[in-house]
């Protein structure tokens, strides 16, 4: 992993959208314009993903068996996809709600024909890949911590869904790529395991 570290806008906590209102416009959309996020807006998505949800750091935004936490979460972008963000691989950091950089460079061209020359992969700004260590819960529940590890990212999927609707963005729940494809353009050790490749951006229709 790299060293260099961005910290990122506290999240909010309030919204002018009701969850009502989140959960009837929730679309998946595969048509993105090429215009940059705010890190504000980033901060937002990745919280809802996987961020702490109280002041102590003792809770998250998704449920998790045993509190065992195993997704791990990544953020691919391009040059000029994220407000004063170069493009790269990073990581987000829950603690610090921060990112570091894990690979310097655009690689969404690679991500999309790792995942079945899905274009809208590579045309949408930001791509959210979320990756699993399984043996962080398998430790606790054995081969049915696998079951586990499952219920939890369709969680943080849907969490992700309702706060991009939130702030006016769109994105869609991709999985649909080759595990092993994915992980070496990530740059990441066979103990990840990919779940879902999320492009994120402003809706084009």
């Amino acid at each position: 992993m790299g060293s260099s570290q961005i910290h990122l806008p506290p999240p909010s906590q309030k919204g002018s959208l009701s969850l009502e209102e989140a959960i009837a416009r929730r679309r998946s959309v595969r048509d993105f314009t090429p215009e940059s996020i705010s890190q504000s807006q980033l901060s937002q998505i990745l919280w809802a993903a996987q961020g702490i949800s109280n002041t102590r750091g003792r809770y998250r935004t998704v449920p998790s068996a045993g509190a065992t936490y195993p997704l791990e979460i990544f953020v691919v972008c391009g040059r000029n996809s994220i407000d004063g963000i170069s493009d790269g691989i990073y990581q987000y950091n829950i603690g610090s709600h921060s990112l570091t950089l894990h690979y310097a460079g655009d690689v969404r061209r690679e991500l999309a024909r790792a995942a079945l020359d899905q274009e809208f992969i590579y045309e949408a700004p930001v791509d959210i890949v979320i990756c699993a260590l399984y043996e962080r819960t398998a430790m606790r529940y054995g081969d049915r911590g696998e079951r586990y590890v499952h219920i939890e990212v369709g969680h943080a999927g849907q969490n992700i869904y309702l706060q991009a609707t939130a702030l006016g963005l769109a994105t869609v729940a991709i999985g649909a790529f080759y595990d092993e494809q994915v992980r070496e353009v990530l740059r990441l050790g066979k103990k990840y395991r990919p779940l879902y490749i999320m492009p994120v951006g402003k809706p084009s229709l």
